[in-house]
């Protein structure tokens, strides 16, 4: 069985972070591990608490993974915290991690850097050089590029800007604005877009860390870039397809809407 690790927050509702990352990935035919960056007390409405650890926890639990089961892709979600982001790039190069897909999460949905500063600069300086894959969303693509983004050219514009400026492949998510669900992939220095379909379904907590977690998966199990890419984001359509509704806020998804009902009686 093929591995994948997720470094990542934890959500205490079980929508995003960890414990989307770890049901995507499952539900996506590999061996899911691992590497909490940092607790959150969070629910379908919001943050109301962030605990990270130190950078001296983070770097035990990443040599633990590392020198046992060894995984063929890494998903990277949220890290806020600029000594974490450089202990994470040093464990990485240590050990040679391959396939690394980063989400990077900078911008609230309603529209608040969620990073500082310093933080962004540690991301882009020390973790984008090493990614295969980073997927932003047009918020943070605007951040990244220092471009502003109000159509489908725009958004070519600006995937072709991040390739170019940091040398790494770029998934621009669509659905900010812009269009409903089509992303645009530029890659080894050219560009395609991926088309999807747009679910009418309020409840989108998670979608992101779902997504980059589910292309992880695909791609260590053997996927190029786009096919990975490609049933992904099938596999985000089925969970909010499947139309589940919990909490008061924009609730979770349905992660294991395929799974077998034998388990479940």
């Amino acid at each position: 069985m093929k591995v994948a690790l997720t470094i990542a927050g934890s959500d205490s509702s079980g929508g995003a972070g960890i414990q989307a990352d770890l049901k995507a990935m499952s539900l996506n035919g590999v061996f899911a591990e691992s590497v909490i960056t940092a607790l959150t007390a969070q629910n379908t409405r919001g943050v109301s608490g962030i605990m990270d650890v130190t950078s001296e926890f983070l770097a035990k639990q990443m040599d633990a993974v590392f020198t046992d089961i060894f995984p063929d892709a890494v998903k990277i979600g949220m890290v806020s915290d600029k000594d974490l982001i450089r202990t994470i790039a040093i464990k990485l190069k240590e050990y040679g991690a391959k396939n690394i897909v980063l989400d990077p999460v900078m911008v609230a949905t309603s529209g608040s850097k969620l990073l500082k500063d310093d933080a962004i600069e540690a991301l882009k300086g020390e973790l984008f050089p090493q990614a295969l894959l980073i997927t932003p969303n047009i918020p943070e693509a605007e951040l990244i590029s220092s471009l502003k983004i109000e159509d489908e050219a725009d958004m070519e514009k600006a995937a072709e800007k991040i390739y170019e400026d940091y040398g790494v492949n770029v998934l621009l998510k669509g659905g900010h604005r812009i269009n409903d669900a089509n992303d645009y992939l530029y890659a080894n220095g050219s560009g395609i877009w991926i088309k999807g379909e747009r679910i009418d379904n309020p409840n989108t907590h998670g979608t992101g860390c779902t997504l980059s977690s589910a292309i992880a998966a695909n791609i260590a199990k053997g996927y190029d870039l786009e096919e990975a890419i490609r049933k992904a984001k099938k596999y985000l359509e089925g969970c909010l397809k499947d139309g589940l509704n919990l909490g008061k806020g924009s609730g979770p998804m349905n992660h294991a809407f395929d799974i077998k009902d034998e388990y479940k009686k």
